[in-house]
């Protein structure tokens, strides 16, 4: 069986994060997987990208052009929005030319594919869903907008009061597109984001499975408190609470205001906030406490010896589907606190592992926070943490399962 996974990076973002330890997971388990992508910084042998400069120079123009027709939206919000249009790509052939089994996408944005190529894939497609970009016009979330439920168009993130507008021209290439796919399979990596695209009308009736990313449980491990804090020189004596994301506090999404807010509501005051994601910005915002800023991490030790030196992990996002973040600091054994929305609630367990607080409510979200920080037997907790992980989110439990998804599609053809 021969799998070829398809994302537009190998190691930069959490959707090539994850594609990547499910591709070496795989291999793992002795499968025949490949890796194609139109950005390559990893020197992994199976893993394939552009070479030559001229290559290169394409991926940097596609890069460029792809977003072009959002300049007529000067008023759109934040939220990432791909229109996906830009035809010279070449990565349909390449994937046929490899003569896979199953072809498996994940994040496939920034001019890597045409909508409209999808449709010539030759081998049986598995799409696993790291935001909700496959099955809206455009939008990888919503803001809370259902219109992908039906056609799209009026569309709240490009702040557009037109029905044919960007996202329903792009709704209407993707339903065109998608009807000339016979075998397609969405993985949703939480329950929330698989009953969304269930409700969709783009991948209504396909059929669906749940099933999350894979954590490797031997690098992303309990370690000494003690000594991860030396190795970041952060002090010892203090409560340390750590948050970060790709753009930790420039990204709304993320929450980083719902965080600012809560920590002004703790009870303890003997703390320190660690941010990764994010450098110290030029006008630093004063919070009255220390904050540490260890700006952007991109290999696994660094993530590992984070995780490991702080005492709680808070992903205040507001919009979420299955967070690397919650899932590496809960395999290290660190609580973490969330609003219970999106996939938070398929990892972290109410006042079990971590806390759930109600979406958007800082004073719920510092509540959470007390009760990490003030907890009788945390050694305890973190002990349950990691134990729980390891059942459901271990690579080889899920690698497991990603081949029986494989086997079954093939012997169903």
């Amino acid at each position: 069986m021969k799998v070829l996974i398809v994302n537009s990076y190998d190691i930069q973002g959490g959707a090539a994060r994850a594609a990547m330890r499910l591709h070496k997971a795989l291999l793992n388990k002795g499968v025949n997987s490949e890796m194609l992508v139109q950005n390559k910084n990893s020197d992994k042998y199976t893993v394939s990208g552009p070479v030559s400069k001229s290559e290169k120079a394409l991926v940097k123009v596609r890069s460029f052009l792809d977003p072009l027709p959002l300049r007529s939206y000067k008023n759109r919000s934040k939220t990432h929005f791909s229109p996906s249009w830009v035809p010279f790509s070449n990565i349909a052939d390449e994937i046929n030319k490899r003569s896979p089994d199953i072809v498996h996408l994940h994040w496939i944005n920034e001019g890597m594919i045409p909508i409209e190529d999808l449709a010539k894939l030759k081998a049986p497609i598995v799409w696993t869903l790291h935001d909700m970009w496959p099955f809206t016009g455009g939008c990888h979330y919503s803001d809370g907008c259902n219109r992908y439920i039906e056609k799209c168009g009026s569309c709240i993130v490009l702040n557009s009061k037109k029905d044919s507008d960007l996202s329903r021209k792009i709704y209407k290439r993707k339903l065109k597109a998608y009807s000339e796919i016979d075998k397609l399979t969405i993985v949703g990596l939480s329950k929330w984001l698989t009953n969304s695209s269930k409700y969709s009308s783009l991948f209504n009736g396909r059929d669906h499975i749940n099933l999350p990313n894979p954590i490797n449980t031997e690098i992303f491990k309990p370690l000494d408190k003690d000594h991860a804090r030396l190795l970041w020189n952060l002090p010892q004596d203090k409560k340390l609470i750590l948050f970060g994301a790709m753009g930790a506090t420039s990204d709304p999404r993320k929450g980083f205001i719902e965080l600012k807010r809560a920590i002004k509501k703790l009870n303890d005051t003997d703390f320190e906030l660690v941010i990764f994601g994010s450098s110290e910005p030029e006008n630093s915002q004063k919070f009255g406490f220390t904050t540490h800023y260890v700006g952007r991490l991109s290999d696994d030790v660094s993530l590992v010896t984070l995780y490991n030196a702080v005492d709680v992990m808070v992903v205040p996002s507001l919009q979420e589907n299955l967070s690397n973040v919650i899932l590496e600091s809960l395999a290290c054994g660190l609580p973490v606190i969330g609003f219970d929305i999106g996939g938070n609630s398929d990892m972290i367990e109410h006042k079990k592992n971590g806390y759930l607080a109600k979406p958007f409510d800082s004073n719920d979200l510092a509540v959470g926070i007390n009760w990490v920080l003030s907890h009788p037997n945390y050694k305890k907790l973190s002990k349950l943490v990691r134990d729980m992980i390891m059942l459901e989110f271990s690579d080889k439990v899920v690698a497991k399962k990603y081949i029986a998804l494989y086997k079954s599609i093939l012997h169903e053809i």
